[in-house]
């Protein structure tokens, strides 16, 4: 099977205030770090190698998954300073990477894509990019609509273009794991700049017509994208996968003290009687006795608030949207 580029270099911005802890890809999802999930769906299509790429506090990702050994890969790292966006990255990484074909995989969802028929696809056509697309109708909601822009095609499979949010008409669902090949990246510049793909696939679709495409699939689709999607997909995936694992490591729950369907990460003391319902717990946290939160958002203060934080006490407090 072919390597893999597993993006996890971005700043995760609508994730603040939880962000500023950990890079999203290093936050626990029942139980388990999201890049761990990616890494391990990876692993069971067949994928040997992998590399990944850093820039924002790549060591809450780095100190969970290492060499990739204990997952059955091997990961290597590509780092950006600064970030260069997700057509940039991969050309950076493509020494890295050491293949003409590979994979990109989105760090920040979850599928269940169906690895070898995607880069049988790729292979079959010749293109030079095969996005995985949910298949035609599917997720076609206006809820979804408002949400995530569109890939349009045509009967044959190529692409002709891109749909922004709140688009009218068809379109196709990119569920984040597309097959590549080198050769799609080789007219930029080596992270001279950053550069999205928004801007380099429309200029291959013109120059190269069908060398973009889509692969229609039946697969899951879990989005990590905002406070309020991670607590749900965790939710869900715990409650599937019969796991009380929504506790992390070393995490104290006082006598009386009542969590009710919330995130915990590590190290973290709730306090004798203090309640928490459809909360996220950042590191280190200590919950005050007796104290009484839902539906946020919880950290130690620092110095700098988010958007939408507010002190109280020693914690920063942001509701959970």
């Amino acid at each position: 099977m072919i390597p893999a580029l597993v993006l996890t270099a971005g700043l995760a911005t609508r994730l603040r205030p939880l962000s500023l802890v950990r890079a999203k890809a290093a936050m626990p999802v029942a139980g388990e770090p999201l890049v761990r999930r990616v890494l391990r769906h990876l692993r069971a299509e067949g994928v040997a190698e992998a590399v990944l790429n850093l820039h924002h506090l790549p060591h809450t990702i780095t100190g969970l998954v290492g060499d990739g050994s204990d997952i059955g890969l091997r990961v290597r790292y590509s780092w950006e300073v600064p970030i260069l966006g997700s057509a940039g990255g991969p050309r950076l990484a493509l020494p890295i990477v050491g293949a003409e074909t590979f994979l990109i995989a989105n760090g920040d969802t979850l599928t269940s894509v169906d690895v070898a028929a995607l880069v049988a696809e790729h292979r079959r056509t010749g293109a030079l990019v095969t996005m995985a697309v949910a298949h035609e109708g599917e997720r076609e909601t206006p809820a979804w609509r408002a949400r995530y822009g569109g890939v349009l095609a045509d009967d044959s499979g190529a692409v002709t273009g891109f749909a922004k949010r709140g688009f009218a008409g068809p379109a196709r669902h990119f569920v984040g794991v597309q097959a590549v090949e080198a050769e799609a990246f080789a007219s930029l510049g080596p992270g001279i700049a950053a550069e999205s793909v928004a801007g380099l696939y429309p200029n291959l679709i013109r120059s190269r017509p069908g060398s973009v495409r889509v692969h229609a699939c039946t697969t899951e689709f879990f989005d990590i994208g905002t406070p309020a999607d991670y607590l749900q997909t965790s939710l869900h995936l715990a409650a599937r996968e019969g796991s009380d694992a929504l506790l992390g490591a070393r995490v104290r729950v006082a006598p009386g003290a009542r969590v009710e369907s919330c995130i915990v990460w590590d190290d973290v003391e709730i306090g004798e009687g203090a309640a928490l319902r459809e909360c996220i717990v950042a590191d280190g946290v200590r919950v005050p006795p007796a104290s009484s939160w839902t539906g946020v958002t919880l950290r130690q203060a620092a110095d700098e608030l988010a958007a939408g934080e507010r002190h109280v006490g020693d914690l920063a407090v942001s509701p959970i949207a």
